[in-house]
């Protein structure tokens, strides 16, 4: 029984050394190393991937010069994915390989660097497109706030131009009524005439022209059977509504300033006439055309056959 014990231990210690004696064989490999984390390398050769140990007996040097005889060591820091390496060391109990010498090579580990650079703004690139996603999330999301917003002013709109419209048809008819007034007056002859300009969203008269209305006023009185016509306009700023109604406004100062200042008999001035933006003496596309635009036209007519007899 003891004799049988013997041989039990020994067989246990000759295995234990077998095992021992295995781990501790030297190894090499020679690849590239294509990841790195702590103290543990992988490096990928033709025969596969192998996870290479680092201690603090592990040596790093790069191998210059003829038959590499000038050696330069170097720190481990300099191990990164992408430079290539020949490992020597010893195989643990885990199939590893503890280095014991890392041989680089200069030129080889200047291109590595080269990647590695490149990696990392890749990756805050990465980043900052997916900052850029976001913040356009919420800029898409503030536009569908913005969007509902304008379908509600647009259906506010369309309750608005249906109201407009009725105004509109309004207008139409009094100008055509207007435009009947005017046909009739052409069987007149034009005995003299003047124009007042006025300012952008005003009926206000300037002193020039009030003085040309009480000189248009004097030739006026002395003519028999004479009448004044007076049409105002506007230019094309504004809704229509807004433009016919300010060219009534401007028409009305006219003949109050010529009914105050000329002597001109009320009965002797037609009814006047709004034509708000319609017949236009210049475009409405430029300052100065709307600047003509914005205009009384004043006419003193005589009846062709009072002027003819």
């Amino acid at each position: 029984m003891h004799r049988r014990m013997i041989e039990v231990s020994l067989m246990a210690l000759f295995c234990l050394a077998a095992v021992s004696a295995f781990a501790g064989d030297k190894a090499e490999v020679k690849g590239m190393i294509t990841a790195r984390t702590g103290e543990t390398l992988i490096v990928k050769s033709g025969e596969g991937s192998t996870t290479v140990v680092l201690t603090d007996d592990t040596k790093t040097k790069d191998d210059k010069g003829l038959f590499g005889l000038d050696k330069q060591h170097m720190s481990n820091v300099v191990l990164i994915p992408g430079l290539k390496v020949d490992i020597d060391g010893t195989s643990d109990e885990q199939g590893r390989v503890v280095a014991r010498t890392i041989t680089v090579d200069g030129d080889d580990l200047e291109a590595a660097e080269m990647i590695e650079a490149g990696l990392h703004p890749t990756a805050e690139q990465v980043a900052a497109n997916v900052q850029t996603l976001e913040a356009h999330r919420g800029q898409l999301a503030s536009h569908d706030v913005q969007m509902a917003a304008q379908k509600e002013k647009i259906e506010a709109n369309q309750q608005n131009i249906a109201a407009n419209k009725q105004q509109i048809e309004k207008n139409i008819k009094d100008i055509e009524e207007n435009t009947n007034r005017f046909i009739a007056l052409s069987e007149y002859d034009v005995k003299g005439e003047a124009t007042v300009k006025f300012n952008v969203g005003k009926s206000d008269i300037s002193a020039k022209d009030q003085e040309a209305l009480k000189q248009l006023a004097q030739t006026a009185t002395g003519i028999t059977g004479y009448i004044v016509e007076v049409t105002g306009y506007a230019d094309a700023t504004g809704s229509a509504a807004m433009n016919t109604k300010l060219s009534e406004d401007r028409a009305k100062a006219v003949i109050t300033c010529l009914v105050q200042q000329g002597s001109v008999p009320i009965r002797h001035i037609v009814a006047p006439g709004a034509m708000g933006e319609y017949e236009p003496m210049a475009p409405n596309e430029t300052k100065a055309g709307r600047a003509e635009n914005r205009r009384v036209e004043v006419k003193v007519l005589v009846n062709k056959g009072i002027a003819g007899s």
